[in-house]
């Protein structure tokens, strides 16, 4: 709760740095940005869900699906990275694995801390009617943590990834006009 996922907002920041000292809107950064915005997505939507609901198997699948969905498009991430005349300096590949790293890493955390629930995944959720729907925690989290959670989440993760993403489009639209003018 006070390590491992407030930690998570530290390399989110230092790769969306990255980011910009190496003017990732120069290249074709909207396709990249927008990568940035699916993972995001990705990750954040589960980890809402367990800060809200119960974990049992349903909430464990989703957690499993959405970290390989998340390897996944980072791999895709990683290739359009590759691909651009951005370069990708061995910094920005450790927090690279940093961040590929953490949603097995909480994955893993969550399985450790719910080994009842992981053995129901296992049998097929047989036995327990409630194991396939989302049940609301029984001793939710505390406001103020939830609320620090969220506002930390929009501070360093939205609003500096929307900036880039704005950024992006801004030079991809610029780029655009160029060539439109060059042709005319």
């Amino acid at each position: 709760m006070y390590g491992l996922l407030p930690s998570w907002l530290v390399p989110g920041l230092a790769d969306r740095w990255l980011h910009r000292r190496t003017r990732i809107e120069n290249s074709p950064g909207t396709r990249e940005s927008l990568i940035h915005s699916l993972m995001m997505s990705e990750i954040g939507f589960p980890i809402a869900l367990t800060l809200l609901y119960e974990v049992n198997p349903l909430l464990l699948t989703v957690q499993s699906a959405a970290a390989v969905a998340h390897e996944a498009t980072a791999v895709w991430d990683v290739r359009t990275a590759h691909h651009s005349d951005r370069e990708i300096k061995p910094v920005e590949q450790h927090v690279h694995s940093f961040l590929e790293s953490l949603p097995f890493g909480a994955l893993a955390s969550l399985m450790c801390l719910h080994p009842g629930q992981v053995e129901l995944l296992l049998r097929g959720g047989r036995g327990e009617r409630t194991a396939w729907r989302l049940i609301p925690r029984r001793r939710p989290l505390p406001r103020p943590y939830l609320a620090g959670i969220t506002a930390g989440v929009l501070l360093c993760v939205v609003l500096p990834y929307a900036e880039e993403s704005m950024r992006c489009a801004r030079a991809s639209a610029r780029r655009a006009g160029h060539r439109d003018e060059a042709e005319s």
